[in-house]
């Protein structure tokens, strides 16, 4: 069944400016502009961000939406995706963002605008740990893309975090996926957006 409302999540520092939330959108613009689609800019706490996402999409249809998270949107992806029982697509998904976000407590800057500035609280680790998942329910609803040149995260730890899932595990590639428009199309065909 095609997705009908589809929801992508950004990253640590990131927004909807990325590139890869910026190629997304101009896809299903031009091809399937019937597709609802939210790239919301999220705040800083997870429990904000997920209260703010859960609120956004509370009316969608469960069987036709689905969710593309990147990095920290990844892991809020799953959140989504094992909350909501819908599709999801992972993008160099973060696996333990509680661990690994702790060292960046303080003020930070934004990827796409260095002088939007944010204070990166010590609450929003337990705030992570809140949103954790054990094993995904629905396996078949997932589909990542990792790659093991991730300079960021590491490809072992996303790719043993969804055992079952179909995952395409790229040999070089980068955190950003530079290369995302190659990923396009396996991407859409799995939204059934053909």
């Amino acid at each position: 069944m095609p997705t009908t409302h589809l929801l992508y999540l950004h990253g640590f520092r990131s927004s909807p400016q990325s590139a890869k939330a910026q190629k997304m959108a101009a896809e299903v613009a031009l091809k399937h502009p019937e597709v609802t689609w939210w790239c919301p800019q999220l705040p800083p706490s997870p429990q904000a961000a997920m209260q703010m996402v859960m609120g956004g999409i509370a009316s969608w249809p469960r069987d036709t939406m689905a969710v593309v998270g990147s990095s920290l949107g990844g892991f809020y992806a799953t959140h989504v995706a094992e909350t909501f029982a819908c599709k999801a697509v992972l993008l160099n998904p973060a696996v333990h963002p509680a661990r690994d976000l702790a060292k960046y407590i303080g003020e930070q800057t934004s990827w796409h605008d260095p002088g939007d500035r944010f204070f990166f609280e010590a609450r929003f680790v337990d705030e992570f740990r809140a949103l954790e998942h054990g094993p995904v329910v629905r396996p078949a609803d997932y589909f990542s893309i990792i790659a093991k040149g991730d300079e960021v995260l590491d490809w072992r730890e996303m790719t043993g975090r969804y055992p079952g899932t179909r995952i395409k595990l790229l040999e070089g590639g980068d955190h950003a996926i530079s290369d995302f428009d190659a990923h396009l199309p396996d991407i859409m065909e799995f939204l059934a957006l053909v």
